[in-house]
This record gives structure tokens, C-alpha cells and sequence, in this order.
């Protein structure tokens, strides 16, 4: 028997339609979100030093990990969107429970020290723009993402998130205020100077870790998850195929543009301080604050203002990134309830562990560790934890008991698996290289 609505009553076809060219913001989400987030504090204390370090010679980096990046987010966000589950959940239903321990004990620990160096760092900008206590701004900064997450409606909360990313451009005004020689520019990205030194490599394997990083894959993957749930209508691909075409499309440009932003902006924090620091002699730069600090005489004032506030900007979009990152997959392990959807009494433990991640975080710029080794090693431990997760990721992918029709083709597996490789690569030539001296 047919199903009928009352007389006046919107017709429920018509609710769940979507159009057919969405406008360029409802597209727009977990990528942009996920690649703005990748630049969060950590990525720009690694950026800064590898300009001011290697000047040009590491501008070519970003162009080379586009591509790679693109492929590997993509790859996440299939499989939430396909699925109807995050990468954790995944790892439990189709592996065993040994390989889901490691995996997610591996992010928890990375997203944990970030969150620490982040929150830092951000404390760190503030007091260098309004003086007062680092350590109570680390502390307000914590308390903060962790009541906007809790407690702020999810569509809500990605509005805000959406708008957050504009603190990246403030990195792209800086390059436009100081002088960079654009020729010397274009030939460094295609013939770059490579130092085969552990420093370079060490360095190398910050950027990539920094720019391919596991918390990024489980965010994104989640997100997609998060959007099954949120938007009338929509069903995991793997059940409903009839929504492939538009979604896949739709998560195809929301990732390229979004990484595309991450790659742009972290370029142009190289090429601002390998102008400016590097050129003047500056080759010690070991946290984003100390950067920005150094910029104060070399640039000038707005130079310095830009890029400290960028510094808290960008960490207030990246920390709920981490936190969040790192609840769904320990909620996921776990078989709790997650999401940020859900109300604060229906999801008690994935709540809680946004909030414990986010304090232990803090905690830890409260003892001896040395902040600013913290922060560069962040980003050199997500290249090394990305090794695995990677590999596990594209095993997922090929499954089709995961993946069903939607397994991936052969471009995005070649691309997908080299990215791997790569990532591999770079952290196999950094432990080579140690001890053998600069």
C-alpha cells in the first residue's frame, strides 16, 4: 500500500533531495576542515624552522606531498562515507583486536603530545601579543575547546570550525607583506638543494609528518560518518550505491581544495621565514611563537601580530581536531557510544575523553618536558605512527566486505600505496642517518 501525507505536508522525496550543483559551502567540510586543522601550531613551528634552517630548499616538499596527502584523505573519508564506520571501527570488525590496540594506541599517544605542544604554543602567541601568564592562557585555551565541543551543537560547531580556517590566510598576508624573491622561488621548488644529513631528513620527516598525519585520517573518516548521520537521507554508500556519484564527487573536491589550502599556506610560512630569518642569519627557530618573535625586528610590527595571532587561530581549529580524532577511535575500540552529534548524556565516555585528552595535553606543559622539543618531535612521531595506519588503511580500502562495489581504483590505490612507500621511506632514512653526524 502506497504511503500518503496530509493535505499541505512537504512531500518527504522533496526533504531529502539534494540539489544537483551544491553551492560551494555545503560542499565544503570535513576536507577543508581536516587540511586547515593540519596546519595547527606544531605544522607551523616545523614549517618555520625548516625555512629559516634550509631557506628554499624545503619549499618543494609541499608541492611533492600534495598529491600524496589528496589520495590518503580521500582514502579516509571513502571509508566513512562507504562504510558507515571510522577507520577504528573498521580495524575492530575486519582484524584482530592486537593490530586495533596498536593502531589506536599509537594515535593516542601522538594526538596527546600534540595537543600538549599545541596548547603551548598557543599560550606562548598570546603572551607575546598581550603579556601575562603563559600557562593560564594554556589552560583557558583547554578549558575552551573542551566546552565548545561538549557542549555546541555538532552543525553549529562545524560553522564554527568553517570560519576558523580563515586564520590561515593570515600566513598568506604575511608573505605579501615582506619581500620573497619569486624567481629564486620557482627554481628552489624544482630544483631543490637536498642536504643527505640527519638534519634535513629529521626535518623532512616533520613536514610529512606534520602534513600527513594519523589524526587528520581518523578525523576525516569520522566526519564522513558524522555526515551519514546529520544529513536527512543520507546512507552509507555501500548500502544506498544510487548516492555514490554526487558523494564521491563531493568528497573528491571538499578533500583536493582543502589539502590544497594546508599545502598553500604551509608554503608560504617557508617562504616567509626562509626570506626573512633565513636570509638574515636566524637558523635556529624551534617553536612558531619563537618565530614569530624573531620576525618582530627583521619584518616588522604587523609581521609579527599576523603570524602570533595566526598561531592561536589556527591551534583553536586544530586541538577539538586532535581531541576528537582521538575519542572516536578509542570510543570506536571500545564499542562506546560517539559522535559529535550526539548530547553530552548520551556519549559520557566519548565526551570524556575529548575532555581527558585535552587536559592531559595541557598537563603536560606543566612539568619538566621540554615544550619545545615537544613540539617539533609531534610532528616527527605522526611521521612515524603514519607508517602503519597508512598500511592498514589501504588494506581496509581493498576490502570488499568493507567497501562492497566501492573498492578502490587503481589510480588511487597506485597513489595511495606510494604514499605509503614515501612516508616509509623518510622515516627509514632518518633513523639510518642518526648518530652519524650533520
Amino acid at each position: 500500500m502506497a504511503e500518503t501525507t496530509a493535505p499541505g505536508a512537504p512531500d518527504p522525496s522533496e526533504m531529502v533531495k539534494q540539489p544537483e550543483r551544491p553551492k560551494l559551502l555545503q560542499v565544503l567540510g570535513p576536507g577543508l576542515i581536516t587540511g586547515a586543522s593540519d596546519d595547527d601550531p606544531s605544522g607551523i613551528a616545523t614549517y618555520s624552522q625548516a625555512g629559516a634552517q634550509f631557506g628554499f630548499n624545503m619549499a618543494w616538499v609541499m608541492l611533492f606531498s600534495w598529491p600524496l596527502m589528496c589520495a590518503i584523505q580521500e582514502i579516509s573519508a571513502r571509508i566513512g562515507r562507504v562504510s558507515g564506520r571510522g577507520i577504528a571501527g573498521n580495524l575492530k570488525q575486519h582484524y584482530p583486536r592486537p593490530v586495533l590496540a596498536v593502531m589506536v594506541g599509537m594515535l593516542l599517544v601522538a594526538n596527546t603530545i600534540n595537543l600538549g605542544a599545541d596548547l603551548g604554543a598557543m599560550g606562548a602567541g598570546l603572551r607575546l601579543v598581550i603579556g601575562g601568564p603563559e600557562l593560564l592562557y594554556v589552560g583557558l585555551f583547554g578549558l575552551v575547546s573542551i566546552l565548545l565541543e561538549v557542549f555546541v551543537r555538532y552543525s553549529r560547531y562545524v560553522s564554527v570550525l568553517k570560519w576558523l580556517t580563515l586564520a590561515l590566510f593570515a600566513y598568506v598576508g604575511v608573505a605579501f607583506v615582506v619581500h620573497i624573491p619569486w624567481g629564486s622561488v620557482a627554481y628552489r621548488l624544482v630544483a631543490p638543494h637536498i642536504d643527505w644529513t640527519p638534519a634535513y631528513l629529521t626535518t623532512l620527516v616533520a613536514i610529512l609528518g606534520t602534513t600527513i598525519s594519523p589524526y587528520l585520517f581518523f578525523w576525516q573518516a569520522e566526519e564522513e560518518v558524522e555526515e551519514v548521520k546529520e544529513r536527512d537521507g543520507a546512507i552509507p554508500l555501500a548500502r544506498a550505491p544510487q548516492q555514490a556519484r554526487s558523494e564521491l564527487k563531493r568528497i573528491r573536491l571538499d578533500t583536493y581544495l582543502g589539502m590544497g589550502l594546508s599545502n598553500l599556506v604551509a608554503l608560504f610560512i617557508i617562504l616567509t621565514t626562509a626570506a626573512t630569518l633565513h636570509a638574515h642569519g636566524v637558523t635556529n627557530i624551534q617553536t612558531s611563537a619563537q618565530a614569530a618573535e624573531a620576525l618582530r625586528p627583521i619584518a616588522g610590527q604587523m609581521t609579527f601580530l599576523l603570524f602570533a595571532l595566526g598561531i592561536v587561530g589556527t591551534g583553536l581549529l586544530a586541538v577539538p581536531v586532535l581531541a576528537g580524532s582521538a575519542a572516536y577511535a578509542v570510543g570506536e575500540a571500545f564499542g562506546w557510544h560517539v559522535g559529535l552529534a550526539r548530547k553530552p548524556h548520551r556519549a559520557k565516555a566519548f565526551y570524556g575523553m575529548i575532555a581527558g585528552a585535552t587536559v592531559v595535553g595541557a598537563a603536560l606543559n606543566f612539568t619538566s618536558i621540554d615544550p619545545i622539543k615537544a613540539l617539533f618531535w609531534s610532528a616527527v612521531i605522526n611521521g612515524v605512527v603514519a607508517v602503519p595506519v597508512m598500511g592498514m588503511m589501504m588494506l581496509i580500502a581493498g576490502r570488499k566486505e568493507v567497501m562492497g562495489r566501492f573498492t578502490l581504483s587503481r589510480p588511487l590505490k597506485f597513489v595511495g600505496w606510494a604514499a605509503t612507500a614515501v612516508m616509509a621511506a623518510a622515516a627509514i632514512g632518518m633513523f639510518a642517518t642518526m648518530g652519524k653526524g650533520g
